[in-house]
């Protein structure tokens, strides 16, 4: 069983993250779900921990477990890791090798293996050269991005920044999962 970790930002679209974990769950992949505080204010890990029968990592200071180190042992075990939705904020820690929270600290450790990234959040700051130059520079370093829809925003915008379709996004992790 292949094993994949389901990064969770604060984006609006965490909601849409519970979807994709249980339909990669629902096609075999065994899902370890790591969020960030911001995503936990949007949705629960409990909701993650019912759909994938793993529990879902928050604190990398947790110790329920002092024999393992859970962010390393995320990383070594793990095939592929998603990061859906990926706000501004994290492009731009990951860009800059900030490792400053569990998601961070297990990308830090995932070198070598395949990094899906799906980026959602408004437009303008989607659009904004700075975020532009992260992509960029993930993009350089081997990131596989799945690009934005362009769509009616939960500001009320309409533009380019919403989570590509959950289908989309489980397509491309079956790509390198094959």
């Amino acid at each position: 069983m292949k094993n994949v970790i389901l990064g969770v930002t604060g984006s609006i679209a965490a909601y849409k993250a519970a979807d994709i974990a249980n339909g990669l769950t629902k096609k075999g992949f065994s899902v370890h779900t790591v969020m960030t505080e911001s995503a936990q204010k949007l949705i629960a890990p409990v909701t993650f921990q019912v759909l994938t029968k793993n529990k879902v990592h928050t604190d990398v200071f947790d110790d329920s477990d002092p024999s393992v180190v859970q962010h390393i042992a995320l990383a070594k075990t793990s095939d592929l890791m998603i990061v859906a939705p990926a706000t501004a904020n994290f492009l731009a820690k990951a860009a800059a090798g900030i490792a400053d929270d569990m998601l961070t600290t297990v990308l830090t450790a995932f070198i070598n293996k395949p990094v899906i990234v799906c980026p959602a959040m408004n437009t303008m700051m989607y659009d904004n050269p700075v975020t532009q130059r992260n992509i960029q520079t993930l993009k350089d370093l081997g990131f596989t991005f799945v690009e934005p829809r362009e769509a009616l925003l939960a500001c009320g915008d309409v533009g380019r920044g919403a989570l590509a379709a959950v289908d989309d996004i489980i397509a491309a992790a079956e790509e390198y999962l094959k």
